[in-house]
């Protein structure tokens, strides 16, 4: 419980105080140290608050200062109190100097927010405090690990990175519509851990939930100003500070309640991180924390001549603004949020956005980045899950396979190649085989496992998987931008109509194309991304870019009928047919030397006849049919896998090495509910339908 401010005076002690930590950190009770970054500032002031009000209680001018970083300790704030900062200096933007002794700031290190951060106009011109949210000082919040929370003797799941099949999801809309879960708690940190949400997780067989960034974070004044949000949370205030807009009462303690339940129930929990730009902008941008501190430091900046101009901010990320993270002091600070969330909050990995930023030095791409030398030696980092979004909209952004071994990758050949396959593009049978069996030609054997890409068919922007098969075209009206955001290449096919529609025929063929998508996913070696929704069937409408729709356009929903339920009992089946077989999850052939131990695999190519595949047979555009067996020579276990994306069903002779053998059937996306029937006898002939497969052992 938060003691009572004194509303008419606040009794402090000011000392000269520490450099190091940064940020505000807990000397004892109600003794505080404060060290900021701020090397082109003249002077440094901490603004004290209440924190019922946010009346300003005290300003207390920085005393100490070592180096780059000012610092100040303070003795005698009460449990709860809100702070600031206020940075005095040069206002000169042409020199990278954005200094203004009456705008309130974000300290960069605050790792709680009294609420979530809203652009207010009126209030920002009026350099009014009441624009900005304000940092937490409360004990549990920057107590110990080993003296604040209790985490009850929960622990990492430490899941290997060929077992991991993540689940996509958002915080609020995973929950909003659940009908199981309490109002009071729908769209927080404590919904994800309800034991409802638990209880589907582990049902569909998930090993680990992706969040979308839960920093805090602020929607763009744009948005704002046509009655929209930045829904996903993708343009950050502060990398600290789990976002409030999520929070119960208390965002950090709930937050490590959600964490500690699912590490309890064997899930892992992956952040998605935005370290690539702020919600700053570009030069017309509001000043809100890193600008008014270290503008210069902090963000990238095009050159002239050898000139650095200040003014024109390098937008490598699409949002006016770019992170300068080869700067000492930039890459200090996202190193330090990293280990927080994985020491203090006890998450368990990353996905990177626009990971291609983080490792851009002299504005050019670096594969061997002092950031990832950094991570790669760090014995809290190295051990965590690392996504990368493999680009960014910088030039030369695009480096798919060229991050560390220690590192995913999030593998838009596989969704694009799997995509054209099932809509029945032509040519592109070999693409497909070696998207399914790990992208060899990207991530290559002997250096780098399978598991380093991340099989994906759907994300968080773009189509969803029921839209897949349901639009042509993308339908972003609702976004205020005509129709014109979005990415326009979907390899998409609606089956006859544009969405919509209760006609039984066009129904069963959406519903088919949806078994064969995500049984390829789930067969694919490598690491496997699901969207979260996709097995309830949600739709947006169309919508392939509903980062400003909060709102049931995003909300999944929960109330399923007949033929949802049967899909999502599918991919159930899919998933556990997957940690069935080890050679599903970690191919290891003969002639990959990346990994000695464990069984090795042989791959054999056959045709519809039953003969092994030659080589000019992959050169034939026209064919759609992809047959592939995996055995184990230790074993002599094996399992058959049948893709037939043509026209027309084939008259299949098995391969069988023995004249007594056969082969029983897994599963066939030709029905319905794709594992009937299954189990029944051995087969050495077999008609597989058009567009279908079949798994056999």
């Amino acid at each position: 419980m938060n003691a009572e401010l004194d509303n008419n005076a606040l009794s402090v002690q000011i000392s000269h105080g520490n450099s190091y930590p940064l940020g505000p950190s807990l000397v004892a009770d109600s003794c505080w140290n404060f060290a900021v970054f701020a090397p082109d500032a003249a002077a440094l002031v901490l603004c004290l608050y209440r924190p019922d009000t946010e009346e300003q209680l005290a300003e207390l001018v920085f005393s100490g200062r070592t180096g780059s970083v000012w610092h100040v300790q303070v003795d005698g704030i009460i449990d709860g109190t809100l702070y600031a900062l206020k940075a005095d200096g040069a206002c000169n933007s042409s020199a990278g100097l954005r200094f203004d002794k009456e705008r309130v700031l974000i300290d960069p290190y605050s790792r709680k927010l009294n609420r979530p951060q809203v652009w207010q106009s009126e209030q920002y011109q009026q350099k009014s405090h009441l624009a900005l949210a304000k940092g937490v000082l409360d004990v549990a919040t920057y107590s110990r690990q080993d003296t604040g929370f209790d985490w009850q003797g929960s622990h990492k799941p430490n899941i290997a990175r060929e077992k991991t099949v993540i689940y996509e999801a958002h915080v609020k809309g995973l929950t909003m519509q659940h009908p199981d879960v309490p109002d009071a708690i729908k769209g927080t940190y404590l919904g994800v851990c309800h034991a409802s949400i638990i209880r589907h997780l582990k049902q569909l067989g998930i090993t680990s939930i992706q969040l979308l960034p839960v920093a805090a974070f602020m929607a763009e004044p744009r948005l704002t100003c046509l009655g929209l949000t930045n829904y996903w949370g993708y343009n950050p205030v502060n990398f600290f500070a789990p976002d409030p807009r999520y929070q119960r009462d208390d965002a950090v303690a709930e937050f490590k309640e959600m964490v500690r339940t699912l590490h309890q129930h064997g899930i892992e929990v992956i952040l998605d991180v935005v370290f690539n730009h702020s919600a700053e902008a570009g030069d017309d941008g509001p000043v809100l924390s890193f600008r008014g501190l270290a503008d210069r430091h902090y963000y990238l900046f095009h050159s002239h001549a050898d000139m650095v101009d200040y003014q024109n901010y390098c937008n490598f990320t699409g949002c006016g603004n770019t992170f300068n993270i080869a700067n000492p002091a930039t890459q200090r600070l996202v190193m330090d949020a990293l280990r927080y969330w994985l020491t203090e909050m006890q998450v368990d990995g990353f996905r990177f956005d626009l990971a291609v930023t983080l490792g851009r030095e002299h504005k050019r791409f670096n594969p061997y980045a002092s950031f990832f030398q950094i991570v790669a030696q760090d014995p809290v980092l190295s051990q965590a899950k690392l996504i990368a979004e493999p680009w960014d909209v910088g030039p030369f952004g695009y480096h798919l396979g060229q991050f560390p071994a220690n590192w995913s990758e999030l593998n838009d050949k596989c969704r694009d190649t799997f995509r054209a396959f099932w809509r029945g593009d032509k040519g592109v049978l070999a693409e497909f085989a070696t998207r399914l069996l790990g992208s060899r030609d990207t991530f290559q054997k002997h250096h780098k496992p399978a598991s380093c890409s991340v099989n994906y068919l759907t994300y968080h922007d773009g189509f969803t998987l029921d839209d897949l098969v349901s639009y042509c075209d993308k339908h972003n009206w609702q976004n205020g931008e005509q129709n014109r955001d979005g990415h326009g290449h979907n390899l998409s096919s609606n089956h006859g109509v544009e969405g919509a529609t209760t006609d039984p025929v066009i129904l069963a063929r959406r519903y088919q194309h949806k078994r064969n998508l995500a049984a390829t996913l789930l067969l694919s070696q490598g690491m496997i991304h699901w969207l979260g929704g996709d097995e309830l069937s949600h739709t947006q409408g169309g919508n392939n870019n509903a980062y400003c729709q909060d709102n049931p356009v995003s909300w999944l929903s929960w109330q399923l009928n007949a033929q949802q339920q049967k899909f999502q009992e599918f991919i159930c089946q899919l998933v556990q047919l997957r940690q069935q077989f080890s050679c599903l999850q970690q191919l290891s052939l003969q002639d990959d030397q990346y990994q000695l131990h464990g069984d090795k695999h042989q791959v054999c190519w056959f045709l519809a006849d039953g003969t092994e595949k030659q080589q000019h047979d992959w050169h034939d555009p026209l064919r759609a049919v992809c047959i592939f067996r995996i055995s184990n020579r230790r074993t002599g276990k094996a399992l058959l896998f049948v893709f037939n994306g043509a026209e027309q069903s084939i008259e299949l002779t098995l391969p069988t090495e023995k004249a007594e053998g056969g082969w029983q059937r897994l599963f066939d996306t030709a029905h319905n509910d794709g594992f009937k029937d299954s189990n029944t006898g051995l087969h050495r002939d077999y008609l597989q339908s058009a567009h279908s497969i079949s798994v056999w052992q």
